[in-house]
C-alpha cells in the first residue's frame, strides 16, 4: 500500500474511532457500584438483594407498584387491569395485556415473541419444580393453590421430572392471555406476591430450555433492560431493550395531591417514554472507601447506600455538604423499610433449641447487644433501635412499640445466665456451658471495614457479660450458601421489604420456610398457627391482634435479635435528574435521566 493510502486509511480509522467514542458518550449511562456481588440472576433462584435489583430490571411481572405513590399503591404493569376476585378471595383471573415482548434472543430463531399467559403459567411453575429447588417456593405454597403441591409432593417421593404440561387445577390458563388462579382458603393479600416482579416476572420457556443449566447467566425478559455484559462479581452491564413497548412517564405514575416532589416529577417528565437512559453499568466494590472515592472521582454519577462513616462528610446534619452541593451534587435520606438482625441457628447445639436455658442464652446475648452503641459509633446515627420484626411502613409496624428487641441490659443478662448454669467455673473470666463445657460463640462475618466496627461493639459487649465469640471471616455470597445449608451458629443480616404488608416478615419463622427465608431454622407449631390463621384474616383489628401476639412470641424465643431500622442516604452527581427511592420494590433505572453536566 502506498503511503498516501496508509494515510488515508489511518485518518480514516481515526474517524471511525472518534465516532464510536462519540456515540458511547452519547449514549446516557447510569453509573455505580454495588457494595455487595450479585449470585446470578435466574428470579426462582436468587434471594440476595442486588441480584433482585438487576432481575427485576430485565424482567416483567403482572403487577408492580406506583413509583411516585406514597403509601404505596398497587398497578398494573403488564396486566391489562386488576384481577378479578371471586369465592372469598379464593379464586383470582388475571389478564395479560396483548402486544408485550420479549427481549430478542437466539431461542426465538428470528421472530418476535410475544408475552402470553402461559409464559406466567410456566414461569411459576418453575418454582414448585423440586429441581429447581427455589427458595420462593415456600412463598407460593402458602398461597394454597389447588393440586401444586400435591404434585410437586408426588415428584419428589417419585423423582419423575416435572410435566409442565400437566394442567394443574390450582394455576392454569382460559386463554392465550387469561390465566386464572384457584386457592384453597381465602387469601386477601395473594396478588401481593405476584407483584415481586423480580422473583415472579415471567420468562419463555424456549429460553430455559435452550440453555440448560446456565439459567442464572442468561435472563431474557419484557423489561425495559438486557443484560449485554458479566463479569462475574466484578462488572454487570445493561442496556435499553428495543423490543421494550411504549410507556410513558405520565401513565405509569400518580403523586398525591400534596406531593410536592412527586408532583414537580411528574411535570417534568410526564411526556417522557421509558426508560429514559440508555445504559447502566453496575461495579462491584466491597470496600465502602474505594467506593465513595470513585464517587467523588467522577467514575461514577450516582451511590446508592452511602456508607455511614462518610455521612459526616456528605450530609452532615442530614443536609448535603456545602462542598459537594457546589458541584451540584444531590442527596436522599429516608427512613428504609428494612431491618437488620443477628440470626440464631436453631439446629445449632450451643445457641439453638426450645428449652429454657438456650432460650436464656439467645435472650442474653440480644441483652448483651449495645444497640444503640452500634447506631452511634459503626452507624454513625444513621438507624434507630428495632423494636420489633415489622419494617416501618408495612403493615402491623407500630412505632410506639417497645420492647426487649431494643434493649441493652447487661445486669439482666447476667442474671439470666447466672440463673441457667452459665457460670464461670474456671475462673478465666469466661462463661461455660452449664455442664462446664467451653463456651464460644461462633459468628460469620466480611472482612469489611464498616463490618468490623459493628463486630467490634458486639464482641466488647458480650465481654462486659462474659460471652466469648470468635469470628469466622467469608465473602457475603459465601456466607449466604453457609446459612442456607445450617451450617453456621450466628451471623448478622439485614432485609429489605418487598411487600407491604408486615406478615412477609413473620416467613422468617414459619416451619415451612426452613432451607429458604427461615435462616434461624426455627419451628415452633403455635408460631405457624398463628401465622396461618392471620393469612386468612382481612385487615383490621383482630388481624393487628395476632401481629401484636406473633411480636410478643419473636422476642420471647428470639431465634432473631432485631437490632434497627437504618436510614439510607443515596447520592447522585448533578446529571442525574429524577431519583426516588422505592419504597419497596427495585426497579426504578427506567425513571431517572441523564443530562448534561452542567444542566
Amino acid at each position: 500500500m502506498k503511503r498516501r493510502e496508509l494515510l488515508a486509511a489511518s485518518a480514516l480509522g481515526l474517524t471511525l474511532q472518534a465516532g464510536g467514542a462519540k456515540a458511547a458518550e452519547a449514549q446516557k449511562t447510569l453509573k455505580y457500584a454495588f457494595r455487595v456481588a450479585e449470585t446470578g440472576f435466574d428470579p426462582i433462584k436468587v434471594t440476595d438483594l442486588y441480584s433482585r435489583i438487576i432481575v427485576g430490571h430485565m424482567l416483567e411481572g403482572l403487577y408492580t407498584y406506583d413509583h411516585l405513590a406514597r403509601p404505596v399503591r398497587m398497578k398494573p404493569l403488564t396486566a391489562d387491569g386488576m384481577p378479578e376476585v371471586a369465592d372469598d378471595f379464593k379464586t383470582w383471573t388475571l389478564r395479560v395485556k396483548p402486544g408485550i415482548f420479549f427481549a430478542d434472543d437466539a431461542a426465538f430463531k428470528g421472530k418476535k415473541r410475544e408475552l402470553v399467559a402461559e409464559d406466567f403459567v410456566y414461569s411459576w411453575k418453575r418454582v414448585a419444580d423440586p429441581a429447581n429447588a427455589s427458595s420462593s417456593w415456600a412463598e407460593l405454597e402458602a398461597l394454597g393453590l389447588l393440586g401444586l403441591k400435591e404434585y410437586r409432593d408426588a415428584l419428589r417421593k417419585s423423582g419423575a421430572p416435572f410435566d409442565y404440561d400437566k394442567p394443574i387445577e390450582g394455576i392454569r390458563t382460559l386463554d392465550r392471555y387469561t390465566l386464572q388462579l384457584r386457592l384453597a382458603d381465602s387469601r386477601p393479600r395473594a396478588i401481593e406476591v405476584f407483584a415481586q416482579t423480580d422473583l415472579y416476572g415471567a420468562v419463555a420457556r424456549e429460553v430455559i430450555e435452550a440453555y440448560p443449566g446456565r439459567s442464572m447467566e442468561h435472563p431474557v425478559g419484557t423489561g425495559p433492560f438486557q443484560l449485554k455484559e458479566w463479569r462475574r462479581s466484578s462488572l454487570i452491564v445493561l442496556e435499553k431493550n428495543p423490543n421494550h413497548r411504549e410507556r410513558y412517564y405520565r401513565d405509569e405514575v400518580q403523586p398525591a395531591a400534596d406531593d410536592a416532589e412527586g408532583q414537580a416529577l411528574l411535570a417534568r417528565f410526564g411526556a417522557r417514554r421509558l426508560p429514559m437512559i440508555d445504559r447502566v453499568e453496575v461495579s462491584i466494590i466491597e470496600e465502602d472507601q474505594p467506593r465513595w472515592l470513585s464517587f467523588l472521582n467522577r467514575e461514577f454519577n450516582f451511590i446508592e447506600r452511602v456508607a455511614p462513616t462518610y455521612m459526616g462528610v456528605a450530609m452532615p446534619k442530614g443536609k448535603i455538604a456545602p462542598n459537594l452541593a457546589k458541584q451540584g451534587i444531590q442527596g436522599y435520606r429516608r427512613l428504609a423499610s428494612d431491618s437488620y438482625y443477628t440470626v440464631f441457628n436453631m439446629a445449632d447445639p450451643v445457641v439453638g433449641g426450645y428449652t429454657p436455658d438456650k432460650v436464656a442464652l439467645r435472650r442474653a446475648i440480644g441483652l448483651a447487644t449495645d444497640v444503640r452503641g452500634e447506631i452511634r459509633l459503626a452507624r454513625r446515627g444513621e438507624a434507630i433501635p428495632a423494636q420489633q420484626p415489622y419494617m416501618p411502613y408495612t403493615y402491623g409496624y407500630d412505632e410506639h412499640r417497645e420492647s426487649e428487641m431494643g434493649e441493652q441490659d447487661p445486669a439482666r443478662a447476667k442474671a439470666l445466665l447466672d440463673l441457667y448454669g452459665y457460670i464461670d467455673s474456671d475462673g478465666d473470666g469466661w462463661r461455660e456451658m452449664p455442664d462446664g463445657s467451653p463456651l464460644v460463640l461462633r459468628s460469620m462475618t466480611t472482612p469489611d471495614g464498616f463490618q468490623r466496627e459493628i463486630d467490634q461493639i458486639w464482641q466488647k459487649g458480650l465481654a462486659a457479660v462474659g460471652l466469648k465469640v470468635d469470628y469466622t471471616v467469608g465473602k457475603w455470597p459465601d456466607n449466604l450458601k453457609t446459612m442456607r445449608s445450617g451450617k453456621f451458629q450466628i451471623w448478622g443480616l439485614a432485609a429489605t421489604a418487598s411487600l407491604p404488608d408486615g406478615q412477609d416478615t413473620l416467613a422468617r419463622f414459619h416451619t415451612s420456610r426452613i432451607g429458604s427465608y427461615n435462616y434461624a431454622r426455627f419451628s415452633l407449631p403455635v408460631f405457624d398457627a398463628l401465622l396461618d390463621r392471620m393469612s386468612h384474616l382481612p385487615n383490621g383489628p383482630e388481624r393487628l391482634g395476632l401481629l401484636a401476639e406473633a411480636a410478643r412470641l419473636a422476642t420471647a424465643y428470639m431465634p432473631y435479635k432485631y437490632r434497627g431500622h437504618r436510614y439510607i442516604t443515596d447520592m447522585a452527581h448533578r446529571e442525574v435528574v429524577g431519583y426516588r427511592r422505592p419504597a419497596l420494590w427495585v426497579n426504578w433505572w427506567e425513571y431517572v435521566d441523564i443530562v448534561g453536566k452542567e444542566a
